[in-house]
């Protein structure tokens, strides 16, 4: 298409967008603005699948040109983007008229933004319009996006440690790739909760939390967008600790009574943060406000009012658990994952919802990804991938030969289901002197 075709959409978009804030949607001069935009929108896309309209450093693009001229159209276009928080729209190829309509009256919306936009598009039967997602490939590697979790999180507890508000748009932008990586890969991200950091646990145990909430939240069917919010609860779910002395924090061994009294203070001092956060889901609160509130409804805070339903407290108490218990603290040796799971157990229907901890143990497989294993011809083996639909199919990585020899290159090797009693233990990588996560 032409620059005066991209012409003419800007101006029939934001023609039928100021003429919706005046008139109604059956008012003749709507319908022949829409008529007209549907036309230029529909002839682009008969031959490409779909039309790309954003800003590029708050410059208007539409595909591939760039509009550096400003007139009023692409102003008024420029700063709808800008309220939405969005980098650009996807205009894909079968939309209709009844669409462009419904999506330029929820435009006139003023609650419409980022935070919601895709659940409203979804509530309207909006299939073919959607934001675009600006994240490569390269970003979308579990490693790039365990790092951008990390950093995300630094720069909110950074803000907090400042005094200031901080903004949940970054957290939201990688709380939404992980959640489509867990979707398409649920053990790809699980994989690096194994690592762990003594001088950052802080950052560390926040960043697993989500991640190994978003497995028991994919683990129990949860829809994408419920997703969202387990995995955005859990990254700040301890970050009311902030706001308690650094000294009892990271105190080298088991608190006073006095020091844990000051400790149960944090979720709802957490909570409270969250809160003043623009855009944070109720949801998201709620697990902040309640992970350490056990399944029975014992624990803290004993007077803990939850807006709404459980269910997402409930995952990211059992994913704050089996972090705690398969990290090494200064009074606590790290348990295995098979160990873990079986200590979590002896806690299922009191302080760990049942239903939920037996569904996230079930995807994980017999010997969860990060497990060392001893094979029958006993070679030592780490559990680097079980497969999505059959969780006692895995693949391992070879670190030690049969006379127990470490090997210099990890050897690759597949167990299917019907030779998992080529198992015959478990090894405690710890004692091992392994560190699983070098090895993903």
């Amino acid at each position: 298409m032409t620059p005066e075709s991209f012409q003419q959409i800007i101006a029939g978009f934001t023609g039928a967008y100021k003429g919706l804030r005046l008139y109604p949607a059956l008012h003749p001069t709507i319908r022949r603005q829409l008529e007209s935009l549907l036309h230029y929108l529909t002839t682009h896309l008969e031959q490409r699948q779909m039309l790309k309209m954003g800003l590029l450093e708050e410059t208007l693009f539409v595909d591939d040109h760039l509009f550096a001229v400003q007139t009023p159209a692409i102003e008024t276009l420029a700063q709808l983007l800008q309220h939405l928080q969005v980098e650009a729209l996807e205009f894909h190829r079968g939309l209709d008229e009844t669409e462009l309509l419904t999506f330029l009256q929820l435009l006139c919306d003023a609650d419409l933004d980022s935070a919601n936009l895709e659940k409203v598009l979804t509530e309207h039967n909006i299939q073919h319009i959607r934001p675009a997602d600006s994240t490569t490939d390269e970003e979308q590697e579990p490693r790039k996006v365990y790092g951008r979790a990390m950093t995300v999180v630094n720069e909110i507890f950074e803000d907090v440690r400042m005094g200031r508000i901080p903004s949940s748009e970054k957290a939201k932008h990688v709380v939404k790739d992980m959640a489509k990586l867990t979707l398409s890969d649920p053990h790809a991200l699980f994989a690096l909760s194994m690592l762990k950091s003594y001088d950052n646990y802080t950052f560390t145990h926040s960043v697993n939390v989500s991640v190994i909430a978003l497995s028991i939240g994919r683990a129990c069917g949860l829809t994408e967008e419920k997703l969202r919010t387990l995995g955005l609860g859990g990254l700040l779910h301890d970050i009311g600790k902030l706001k308690i002395d650094l000294a009892i924090i990271n105190k080298p061994g088991r608190l006073s009574e006095q020091e844990f009294a000051q400790i149960m203070h944090h979720p709802r001092l957490g909570a409270e943060i969250v809160q003043d956060t623009a855009g944070m889901p109720p949801a998201a609160v709620d697990i902040v406000l309640g992970h350490h509130l056990r399944y029975d409804r014992q624990g803290y805070p004993a007077d803990a009012q939850l807006h709404g339903s459980t269910e997402m407290v409930n995952m990211a108490a059992i994913a704050d658990t089996y972090d705690a218990i398969t990290t090494l603290r200064a009074y606590q040796k790290p348990v295995t994952p098979r160990q873990a799971i079986a200590k979590m157990q002896e806690v299922s229907g009191t302080m760990l919802h049942p239903d939920y901890l037996q569904a996230f143990i079930t995807s994980l497989g017999t010997y969860p990804v990060g497990s060392l294993v001893r094979l029958a011809n006993n070679e030592i083996g780490l559990v680097t991938r079980v497969d999505t639909d059959d969780p006692d199919t895995m693949e391992l990585k070879i670190l030690f030969n049969g006379d127990g020899q470490r090997l210099q290159d990890p050897m690759p090797h597949r167990l299917n289901s019907s030779e998992k009693h080529l198992v015959v233990a478990e090894v405690d990588a710890f004692m091992k002197g392994i560190n699983p996560v070098d090895y993903f």
